[in-house]
């Protein structure tokens, strides 16, 4: 019923749970400025559900999850230096007893490290924020008033002037008043005034009300500036800048053109990959043989659930096992509802990130997974080389699932393709579609995890003899007697996060990935996509993108922030329209090549092309011109008639051997009664064609 770390409402009060025993439950205040963890009994709380004083909410430290702080910056070092002070203490598995926590401070307070009060409030702020090691990094971000106007008191704002005489002006109301009226009135015209005059007129008008003022202590143009790129959006300064068939021309933004240690569920995922042993063939032409599929799995250790599988095409990848991670730390009911699987939540319980996940060295070693490391607190362990007993559980899964097709399945692997007296190869006689082979992976799962007996469990001495030896049985017992170590997460969160990332430019046509442009509200709201001298472009921003799907990326504008925005396919890009970023690799690389041998053909014919043009020209100057005895000036006078010569001949010879034609024979016209005067003209599309209507 409840999930750890996820975030309570009861009786107007925020709590989180922090650990699941059994009967009870663990959570803490998280408003509450001295709380300490406590113990409640769960059927209480399903007792307030039932009273409607007992809610779910949203977790509001959500966003620390996903936080990144620099390598090596203040803000990393100061998150682990707190979280190996309170590493023991939290780490305890009584730490909810208060004796058993005043203990383990005790020995942290006797290393001299830490004061007491530190302490408490480095274990307060690890409980109430989500119990990772995020939720030890300094709040940098509500430092320095970030978004909220300096008011200045007498004294001038900024650093000291070091060359300039005199010590500069006091930026007030009044002053802001007459920044604005000379922006309004010569800057933000269609008239082409630069800055640097509309700072001269603001001065004219500031000497009207200050007329002893000395020019070393009027305002700047840099204050002035300040002011400008503080209280004006760049996207309405651009446009009021210009005229609007200027605009529409020259600057608007064009949006279109002509990725024994389980100490209960949850606490330790085993996933791998391997190749099915059978040859499938294509959904959408069944003629074609389309090879041996990869087939991932996730299974919890404790229980041998499969908590989530992929199957597909992909080589044994990072790209391929995020996939199979992303399902398997979600919710699978619109999943099995897709194959025609009807099952509830309590069915396949298998939701939520886990303690730790094991995995071979290859896919998971890399950059991109250490956020769940940071962001989620999820332990990613490596097996050693060559050593597929170490994932021993989902190892033999893979046999127990294709047991249930290869006995009978066309298409199966067999033990030789030579072909002896009678023989055939079994790749000719595949007949199973990807479709088809992804519902019977998806059928084997549901029925191992709800009714596949482990007789060869290892039970726990406190197991009861009547409980079911079944994946599903097994789970529900250890999240009832023993620590239930999945935690609550944003699925979206999780699915972003483990996308792999690489670098986005942005230009005047787009964010660009791959050589792929995108565009979102946000970008064009930011004046990014504005064709104007004024605008900046960012640089060094990072997007997120499923290798699956080339339609959506996810775009960082701020570098080591959670923020994204979701970019969608431009126009200009609109040939990728429903590929993979695989298709979009492959067709960049054949469309590099084809252009490479259309500019050396190119190359060719214009030497030729060139030459063919100079021998014309040598040939026309190797002529000599008549002499017919007139001047200069009257050879420049008859260019008119000259002209007129040249185009009587012209039209001569167009007409020449012209016969014209019988007009044909006029037949009577019988007048319809006119009832209502219609237009039947081309309609005039200009302006949805130009997209001038939005501007």
């Amino acid at each position: 019923m409840f999930r750890v770390n996820e975030v309570l409402k009861y009786e107007g009060r925020l709590f989180r749970v922090l650990s699941l025993l059994g009967p009870q439950l663990v959570w803490i205040g998280l408003e509450d400025p001295k709380g300490f963890p406590s113990l409640v009994l769960v059927d209480d709380l399903a007792k307030a559900f039932e009273d409607e004083i007992l809610f779910r909410v949203e977790d509001p430290h959500a966003k620390l999850a996903l936080e990144m702080p620099e390598q090596g910056s203040p803000a990393q070092t100061k998150r682990d230096a707190n979280f190996t002070l309170i590493r023991g203490i939290v780490g305890d598995p009584e730490y909810y007893n208060r004796k058993v926590l005043t203990a383990r401070i005790k020995e942290v307070l006797e290393t001299g490290k830490a004061s007491k009060p530190h302490l408490y409030k480095l274990l307060r702020r690890y409980w109430q924020r989500g119990q990772t090691p995020n939720a030890l990094l300094p709040d940098y971000k509500n430092s320095g008033g970030k978004g909220k106007k300096r008011v200045a008191t007498g004294k001038k704002l900024g650093r000291r002037r070091t060359f300039t005489p005199g010590i500069g002006a006091t930026i007030d109301a009044q002053t802001e008043r007459l920044f604005r009226m000379a922006i309004d009135k010569y800057l933000l015209k269609d008239k082409g005034c630069s800055f640097p005059y509309a700072h001269r007129r603001f001065k004219d008008i500031y000497e009207q009300y200050f007329p002893d003022i000395k020019e070393s202590e009027m305002p700047t143009r840099r204050q002035m500036q300040h002011f400008y790129q503080r209280e004006y959006q760049l996207p309405e300064t651009l446009k009021k800048r210009k005229s609007r068939i200027e605009f529409n021309k020259d600057t608007r933004p064009i949006l279109s053109t002509a990725a024994a240690d389980a100490l209960g569920p949850g606490s330790r995922y085993e996933i791998d990959a391997t190749i099915a042993d059978i040859y499938l063939v294509s959904d959408s032409e069944r003629r074609n043989i389309v090879g041996r599929p990869v087939v991932y799995f996730v299974m919890d250790v404790f229980s041998r659930m499969v908590a989530g599988f992929y199957v597909g095409f992909e080589n044994p990848s990072y790209p391929a096992a995020i996939q199979a991670l992303t399902m398997a730390l979600g919710n699978k009911v619109r999943l099995c509802e897709e194959f025609g699987f009807e099952i509830s939540e309590a069915d396949w319980p298998a939701i939520g990130l886990p303690d730790a996940i094991l995995a071979d060295r290859g896919e998971l070693l890399g950059h991109q997974i250490e956020s769940l490391e940071s962001s989620f607190s999820v332990r990613i362990e490596n097996t050693p080389p060559y050593r597929g007993d170490a994932k021993g559980i989902v190892e033999r899964n893979f046999r127990t699932i294709q047991a249930d097709f290869k006995p009978f399945a066309p298409g199966v692997v067999g033990d030789t393709m030579v072909r002896k007296q009678g023989g055939r190869d079994y790749r000719l006689d595949a007949k199973l579609s990807i479709r088809d082979f992804k519902e019977i992976i998806l059928s084997s799962v549901l029925m191992h995890n709800q009714y596949a007996v482990l007789e060869r469990y290892d039970r726990e001495p406190d197991m009861p003899g009547d409980l079911e030896m079944t994946p599903l049985s097994l789970w529900n017992w250890g999240i009832q007697h023993r620590t239930g170590r999945l935690r609550a997460a944003s699925e979206d969160a999780i699915r972003i996060s483990l996308l792999p990332r690489t670098k986005a430019t942005v230009s005047e046509m787009g964010v660009s990935v791959f050589g792929v442009y995108y565009t979102s509200p946000e970008v064009v709201a930011e004046g990014w996509l504005h064709r104007a001298r004024e605008v900046r472009r960012p640089a060094g921003l990072q997007a997120a993108y499923d290798p699956a799907c080339a339609d959506i990326i996810y775009l960082f504008p701020v570098k080591n922030s959670t923020e994204y925005w979701t970019c969608r396919l431009t126009p200009r890009s609109r040939e990728f329209a429903g590929a993979s970023f695989w298709n979009v690799w492959n067709i960049k690389n054949e469309q590099k090549k084809a252009l490479a041998n259309s500019k050396m053909r190119m190359e060719t014919h214009k030497r030729q092309h060139e030459k063919h043009v100079a021998a014309i020209i040598a040939k026309a100057e190797g002529k000599p011109l008549p002499e017919d005895g007139r001047t200069k000036a009257e050879r420049i006078r008859s260019i008119r008639a000259n002209r007129e010569r040249e185009k009587g001949e012209e039209r001569r010879t167009l007409n020449n051997g012209f016969q014209q034609a019988t007009p044909p024979s006029v037949a009577k016209t019988v007048p319809f009664k006119e009832t209502k005067k219609e237009t039947y003209g081309f309609p005039d599309h200009i302006d949805a064609l130009f997209g001038d209507e939005d501007t």
